[in-house]
């Protein structure tokens, strides 16, 4: 999602609720009164490959309405804010498939154990707890002329692959997904701290031709100091200030594992959250009293990466195969 949210909950609010990646580059305002009713309606849907009768129930956190959607038309939103609709429609199916499955996991976890903040609904379209979503409204203003075309590229991706979700031992996965690896992609043990027999490392080597893979950030010794001392106020920032910030472990995939801030040990997720930056795979280097990081990727890192996805199909993969390749051992299995 755009926003990747507090990394920070236990592993089983993680499991269901996760903000699992970064969309597109913004996000869009408020939506009106007629999207309860209004979603993706006004373009002729009669070529749809197979209906469905699977609804979800979404809390729009702009008007504090619940609103009662098609899965289709779940899907389609979610698709419309997650995924550019430039990529190969592939990675749209493989995207719509993936929405899919969060919704169904996220559905069968409400029903066990509500949410009294969803206030009944399945989930919401707070991109920095669930997956995000567009309203026709939001999606409109977003794409603006390019909105049908975009829509009916988005549509057809997903009427291509509505029957189905991502499996494994019979249950829906968690459907993690980042909008670009570091090369390869993380396992949730090292994210989250819990092993997940499919969120293991992939390769994604095709991420590094992403645009903006890598990216600077770039703080002065005072701006880093009032960052730091308000993430850590129990930090020792007062010696040299190489001294500040040390890595001290990264994972294979090149996550930072373990950081010394001020004194204190904390993972790279922490600093992360706390400078803002596009992912917790960095190097620093001190030039002076300049700060750098560069950042590898965007996003937690885990499961399909959206720009190796793409690569994929460009490359000729089709949806399954792109599915399971970043899912490892799971399945592609129809909604019952």
């Amino acid at each position: 999602m755009k926003h990747y949210g507090l990394m920070i909950f236990s592993f089983a609010f993680v499991l269901t609720a996760i903000p699992i990646a970064p969309a597109l580059i913004s996000r869009i305002g408020d939506t009106d009164s007629e999207n309860k009713t209004q979603n993706f309606e006004s373009i002729d849907d009669s070529d749809r490959s197979e209906k469905s009768d699977e609804s979800i129930l979404m809390l729009d956190t702009s008007t504090g309405d619940v609103l009662d959607l098609s899965m289709r038309d779940y899907i389609i939103g979610a698709v419309t804010a997650e995924m550019p609709a430039s990529f190969d429609e592939e990675a749209l199916k493989a995207q719509a498939v993936a929405v899919h499955t969060y919704a169904v996991r996220q559905q069968q976890a409400e029903s066990e154990n509500p949410t009294p903040e969803l206030c009944g609904a399945d989930l919401s379209n707070d991109s920095s707890r669930y997956q995000a979503y567009f309203t026709k409204s939001q999606a409109m203003e977003f794409y603006g002329s390019g909105y049908k075309t975009a829509y009916e590229k988005i549509s057809s991706a997903a009427d291509a692959v509505l029957p189905y979700i991502i499996t494994y031992e019979e249950r829906p996965i968690l459907a993690a997904f980042c909008s670009m690896s570091s090369g390869q992609t993380e396992s949730a043990s090292n994210v989250w701290g819990q092993d997940v027999p499919y969120l293991v490392p992939t390769d994604s080597k095709a991420d590094k031709n992403a645009p903006n893979y890598l990216c600077e950030h770039e703080f002065s010794k005072s701006e880093l100091k009032e960052m730091l001392e308000n993430a850590y106020p129990d930090g020792d920032f007062s010696g040299p200030v190489k001294e500040w910030i040390k890595i001290e472990k990264k994972s294979d995939s090149g996550t930072i594992l373990k950081i010394n801030v001020g004194g204190a040990e904390v993972s790279g997720q922490d600093i992360r959250e706390a400078l803002s930056l596009r992912s917790a795979s960095f190097d620093l280097k001190w030039n002076g009293d300049i700060c750098t990081f560069t950042t590898k990727g965007y996003g937690h890192g885990v499961g399909m990466s959206q720009y190796g996805a793409d690569a994929m199909a460009k490359a000729g993969a089709d949806w399954r195969e792109i599915l399971l390749h970043y899912y490892s051992g799971a399945k592609i299995s129809k909604v019952k």
